[in-house]
């Protein structure tokens, strides 16, 4: 954490905020009757992902998780195609009753054939929180799940019932949320953003906050959450902008205090009118050419950088009063602490 003699805004990097979830991790591995095992399927030679492998073993061994790496199609031998032997891999670790948890490490193909290979993971041991049924849930609203309803193929019907306490009722467990969208918010939980005074899961409420790009494994699930803690976001893409805010915008809805869930709606607004109005800027582009204009943020700002590349002007700290540059610390620890969630090592 540091900050500029001169006044420039904050350069908070994750490393303190990763440290608040190193020790409940920890706790929760204590009370294991055996070492959880963690698998990961590395498919691609690519570097960010081999670089990501290498940092969740590192950060496994060090909190006392057992790791193993299988490497299968291409970055196991340059004589095979990216991507082959991953679904394999899936099943055979889904099967293996010593593993309890899978994360693959995307991208491998793209597009829908990575999305069905997400589907294939056991949603008992998705750790990563990109299965259809924890997605349904995100968008929905559904807090906490009873962990046998996983192996039904039908949607819960729960939606709807409010919840004001952040502890699961009896016999339900937290529903798995994808990683980097969750460690963002407790970045942002962090940093104060969230009002600790207002209801649980209206705590964001006040916050006008803008994510650029609106991927399925990040951006849309990043912006849906902060929408279903009170927040209005604007979730920017490249070829449109949606507002997504659970505040009831017309009658008869308008004389309800907030909805079950967020909706979408489409956006006149211009990138620029969403970023000057925007307590809270979130980019996860993926390309070193992207770059938020600075002189477009409001004045003290959050500015949060969640691509590999840095998407903010390299002066992004004299408009934003806080800026993150990578959230890959916490996000790590997020995914640690889903591993904990269905104990079956600790049965």
């Amino acid at each position: 954490m540091a900050a500029d003699a001169s006044g420039k805004g904050l350069l908070l990097k994750g490393d303190p905020i990763a440290d608040t979830f190193r020790d409940e991790v920890k706790t929760s591995l204590a009370q294991c009757l055996r070492t959880p095992t963690l698998i990961g399927i590395l498919g691609t030679p690519a570097a960010p992902s081999k670089f990501y492998a290498e940092f969740t073993q590192r950060q496994c061994e060090e909190l006392g998780v057992r790791f193993v790496l299988k490497m299968v199609g291409s970055a196991e031998s340059a004589e095979r195609a990216d991507g082959e032997g991953v679904e394999e891999a899936i099943i055979e670790a889904n099967e293996d009753v010593n593993v309890d948890g899978i994360m693959v490490y995307y991208p491998i193909y793209g597009g829908q054939q990575d999305h069905y290979l997400q589907q294939i993971v056991s949603p008992l041991k998705d750790v990563e929180g990109l299965h259809s049924k924890f997605h349904y849930n995100l968008y929905h609203n559904i807090r906490f799940i009873e962990p046998k309803s996983l192996m039904s193929s039908i949607p819960s019907s729960t939606a709807h019932i409010p919840v004001k306490v952040d502890i699961p009722p009896p016999g339900t467990v937290k529903s798995i949320l994808p990683c980097t969208p969750l460690g963002v918010v407790k970045c942002l939980e962090y940093i104060g953003v969230y009002n600790k005074i207002l209801t649980y899961g209206d705590r964001a409420y006040g916050k006008t906050v803008t994510v650029i790009n609106r991927s399925e494994v990040v951006g849309r699930p990043l912006a849906a959450l902060l929408a279903n803690d009170g927040a209005r976001v604007f979730s920017v893409d490249i070829d449109s902008i949606q507002e997504y805010t659970k505040r009831p915008r017309t009658a008869p809805e308008a004389t309800r205090k907030y909805l079950p869930h967020h909706v979408a709606h489409p956006s006149n607004l211009s990138l620029q009118e969403c970023l000057e109005i925007s307590d809270v800027v979130i980019s996860a582009v993926p390309s070193a050419q992207y770059k938020v204009r600075t002189g477009w943020l409001k004045e003290g700002c959050i500015a949060v950088n969640i691509a590999a590349d840095k998407n903010f002007e390299k002066d992004v700290r004299d408009k934003a009063s806080i800026y993150i540059p990578a959230v890959g610390k916490v996000t790590i620890l997020m995914l640690l602490r889903n591993l904990c969630v269905f104990p079956r090592h600790c049965q």
